[in-house]
């Protein structure tokens, strides 16, 4: 059995010509971005989770509020009803919120289920552009344009 010399590290590096504090300031680079990567796991895990329980609790609300006024209503499935013209944009399931349509408010939890992931990309696109990491930033501007152009590209 060969008996460890104490400090063999130390001596590995010194003959390698390499600075202990070089290593301790890796290390601490290392920790830093470990760090760095956990706290934007933890914030996009956060920002799906809150997100969707927003978005399903105001769609839980507006469906709640829809069947108290509509629920006895007899149901019709011989006439076929889509929704609104108003329903059908963004800035028209705002002014049916206002106006305190239940519909609206059922399209406001929708639009939000929607909206939750885009904003994970964005967020994503922030932190990698501070971060400089290039590869990353082509890949999420990518996606980013992929989602906006499927939800803008009927409009046009």
């Amino acid at each position: 059995m060969q008996s460890e010399q104490p400090n063999s590290d130390l001596a590995t590096l010194q003959k390698q010509h390499v600075s202990p504090s070089l290593v301790k300031t890796d290390n601490t680079k290392d920790a830093a971005k470990i760090e760095t990567e956990q706290q934007l796991e933890s914030l996009l895990s956060n920002l799906l989770k809150y997100g969707v329980l927003t978005a399903s609790a105001v769609v839980l609300l507006g469906g709640i509020l829809y069947l108290i006024r509509h629920g006895a209503e007899p149901v019709q499935y011989h006439v076929f009803r889509g929704e609104p013209s108003q329903l059908c944009s963004p800035a028209g399931v705002i002014e049916a919120v206002l106006s305190g349509s239940r519909r609206g408010i059922i399209q406001l939890g929708l639009l939000l289920l929607i909206a939750t992931p885009i904003l994970r990309v964005v967020i994503s696109l922030v932190v990698f552009l501070r971060s400089r990491n290039f590869h990353y930033v082509i890949v999420t501007f990518l996606v980013l344009t992929a989602l906006i152009y499927s939800l803008v590209g009927a409009y046009f």
